[in-house]
């Protein structure tokens, strides 16, 4: 169905949140090719139907693999949540059994086990993310000692992608969630930022919680766990091009993903605007 000819990774996200994974990843990996895309015309997934997410999440992977990449990385959570194990199972086999599509939920509860002491956990995401149980159900796999608290957080988003992250007036969404999750948990001493829009609230965040609490974003983890999993697959490593390049496509305006993606990035990108159909 796809070109059998070596490709970039890329990197999918509703949104600009997957930039912070994007971008630890690009860090870590310098010498590989990337395609980053971002479905801002149909963002937030975060409240959208299991159903309706897989159908975004799908046709976008479908244009990924045209482009082609071999390797992508869902960098949001809520696609992973929602959408990765469908596309795995049966979209992968009919697509390509040697093409792989991987997600940022079990790269992040991994590393758990190091960090909490007290065994008990806090998950800050989307309503999506949330109302999928995904964090809980892996974190039970793997961790069954530990107690998992979690607390959609829905206007987090929204204040990222509108640039209103860092005003006086995100103070109170941010505060009123990080209160309610420590209240119905006191022991928590872990806190995961399970929406990759959410590290730009980092220092916010870290203002209103007790400084013992550690708070973990993705995109390090994601990384590391990605790295590690092509040294264990040389045959998939064999499959991706190193040319250290890096495009970006949206389904939105190139002119404001550019100007969201300076934030994130710290660089000015060139992007392409594209129209994704199933």
């Amino acid at each position: 169905m796809f070109a059998q000819v070596p490709g970039p990774i890329g990197i999918f996200d509703s949104g600009y949140g997957g930039l912070t994974i994007f971008d630890k990843i690009r860090k870590r990996m310098p010498a590989y090719d990337y395609i980053y895309l971002g479905d801002n015309a149909r963002t937030p997934y975060g409240p959208r139907s299991f159903d309706v997410v897989y159908q975004f999440t799908r046709q976008a992977v479908e244009r990924l693999f045209e482009e082609g990449c071999q390797l992508i990385i869902l960098a949001c959570n809520t696609a992973s949540a929602k959408a990765l194990r469908t596309i795995q199972q049966q979209d992968l086999p009919r697509w390509d059994a040697d093409r792989r599509v991987l997600g940022v939920i079990r790269p992040t509860v991994e590393v758990l086990g190091e960090l909490s002491r007290t065994r008990h956990i806090g998950i800050l995401g989307t309503t999506g993310t949330i109302s999928s149980q995904s964090y809980t159900l892996e974190i039970e796999k793997l961790f069954p000692d530990m107690t998992v608290t979690s607390e959609a957080c829905p206007m987090w988003v929204p204040l990222v992608e509108n640039n209103e992250y860092d005003s006086p007036g995100a103070d109170y969404f941010i505060r009123k969630h990080l209160d309610h999750i420590l209240a119905a948990d006191p022991q928590i001493d872990t806190l995961v930022l399970g929406c990759t829009h959410y590290p730009l609230l980092w220092d916010k965040i870290k203002q209103f919680i007790p400084q013992h609490i550690h708070v973990l974003a993705q995109g390090e983890y994601v990384a590391a766990s990605l790295e590690n999993y092509l040294m264990r697959h040389p045959e998939m490593e064999a499959r991706l091009t190193k040319g250290s390049q890096s495009r970006f496509m949206t389904t939105e305006s190139e002119e404001k993903f550019a100007e969201a993606a300076s934030l994130f990035l710290q660089d000015p990108v060139e992007v392409s605007q594209i129209t994704i159909e199933g």
